[in-house]
C-alpha cells in the first residue's frame, strides 16, 4: 500500500516527540513547507526547541543538513560558496557553501547583515546560486528553516519585506504547559536526548510521491475564492500600510493544499484555509507607523478579516472532491 501524506505526517509527529516535546502543530507546518517547497521562519525566544526541531526533521527524512551561525561579520560567500584558483589546473573551482544542502537551517538570520541575508533571495526563491557569473542548482528538496529572537534587538537587522514574502510560514512554537515541562525534564534531565539518536524513517525520494498528492490535491472555485477575499480584506484593513501580496495568496493556496492532505483529505475545506492563514498572512501585513504603536499587529488583522470574510457553503467547498 502506498505512503499517505497523513501516515507521513503521523509517523514524523511521533518521531519527532522522541525529542521535542508537544510541538505537534509545528512539526505539520515544517512538513508542510517540505510538501510544497516553501520555507519557514521559526520565531521566538532561545530555548523553545527550534534548532532541535529543524534538526529532527532533517533526520527523519535522511535529509543533508547543514548550519549557520548568523553574525554581524557573515558575508554572502561563508552562505553560497566561493571560486578558489587552482594552480594545478590554472581554473576557478567553486567551494560550495552550507547553502548546498536539502535543509539550511540559518540560526539567528535577524544579526546576519541586509547584505547577507541578501544571498539567500535567490535561492529561497529560483533554488540556485549564482557565484562569480555562474549559477549553481541546489540539490532537492531544498528548504530553509531560519530562526529569530524577536525580544532582543540590540546588534540585529529586521528582514526587510522581500526577505519575509520568501517564507511560507512564520511559526512561533511557545512555552511549553506545564505537563509538557514536567515531560521535558523527565526525558532530557537525566541525560540528554539528542537527534543523533533518531534513525530516518523516510528518504528524500519518499518527499516527491508525496508532493505529487499534495498537488493533486482539489480545490473547489468558492474556496479559491475565498482565499482571494481573504488576501484583498487584507490590503484594506485599518492601520495596514501593505497588505498580502499575490504571492501570499498563492503561499496559502498551496498550505491549504498540504493540510488537507495532512488531515487525509482529496479536497481543500475553508478550515483547510483558515488553519493556515495566520502562519502564512501575518509576516505579509505591514502595519503603519501609527498603527505599530498601537500595538496592532499582523496577526490581529488576519484573525479579523477571518471573521468578517464570508465562508463558502459547506457543498459549494465540497464541490471539487
Amino acid at each position: 500500500m502506498a505512503l499517505s501524506v497523513q501516515d507521513a505526517a503521523n509517523n514524523l509527529v511521533d518521531q519527532v516527540a522522541r525529542v521535542v516535546v508537544g510541538k505537534r502543530p509545528a512539526v505539520e507546518q515544517l512538513f508542510a513547507a517540505l510538501l510544497v517547497e516553501g520555507h519557514v521562519l521559526l520565531d521566538d525566544v532561545p530555548g523553545v526547541g527550534k534548532t532541535t526541531l529543524a534538526r529532527a526533521v532533517a533526520r527523519s527524512f535522511s535529509l543533508t543538513f547543514h548550519r549557520i551561525q548568523c553574525t554581524p561579520d557573515l558575508v554572502p560567500s561563508d552562505i553560497t560558496g566561493v571560486s578558489i584558483y587552482d594552480q594545478r589546473t590554472q581554473r576557478f573551482e567553486f567551494r560550495p557553501g552550507p547553502i548546498m544542502s536539502n535543509l539550511l537551517l540559518v540560526d539567528e538570520i535577524n544579526r546576519a547583515t541586509p547584505r547577507a541575508q541578501s544571498s539567500l533571495l535567490e535561492a529561497m526563491q529560483e533554488r540556485q546560486v549564482t557565484v562569480d557569473e555562474t549559477s549553481h542548482q541546489l540539490p532537492e528538496p531544498f528548504c530553509v528553516i531560519a530562526t529569530q529572537n524577536p525580544i532582543e534587538l540590540e546588534g540585529t537587522f529586521p528582514l526587510p519585506e522581500a526577505q519575509l514574502d520568501r517564507f511560507l510560514f512564520l511559526v512561533k512554537l511557545g512555552y511549553p504547559a506545564q505537563e509538557e515541562e514536567d515531560q521535558i525534564l523527565r526525558m532530557h534531565g537525566p541525560a540528554t536526548v539528542g537527534t543523533d539518536t533518531l534513525e530516518a524513517i523516510y528518504d528524500a525520494s519518499a518527499l516527491t510521491t508525496l508532493r505529487d498528492e499534495v498537488r493533486a490535491v482539489k480545490m473547489s472555485e468558492a474556496v479559491r475564492r475565498y482565499i482571494g477575499d481573504i488576501a484583498r480584506a487584507t490590503r484594506s484593513a485599518d492601520g495596514v500600510e501593505l497588505g498580502a501580496s499575490p504571492r501570499a495568496a498563492l503561499a496559502l493556496y498551496r498550505a491549504a493544499q498540504a493540510h488537507a492532505a495532512i488531515r487525509g483529505r482529496t479536497y481543500v475545506l475553508p478550515d483547510d484555509v483558515k488553519a493556515q492563514a495566520t502562519a502564512v498572512l501575518r509576516h505579509r501585513i505591514f502595519m503603519s507607523a501609527d498603527a505599530q504603536m498601537r500595538g496592532r499587529t499582523g496577526a490581529a488583522v488576519v484573525s479579523e478579516v477571518l471573521t468578517r470574510t464570508p465562508v463558502p457553503a459547506e457543498t459549494d467547498a465540497r464541490a471539487a472532491g
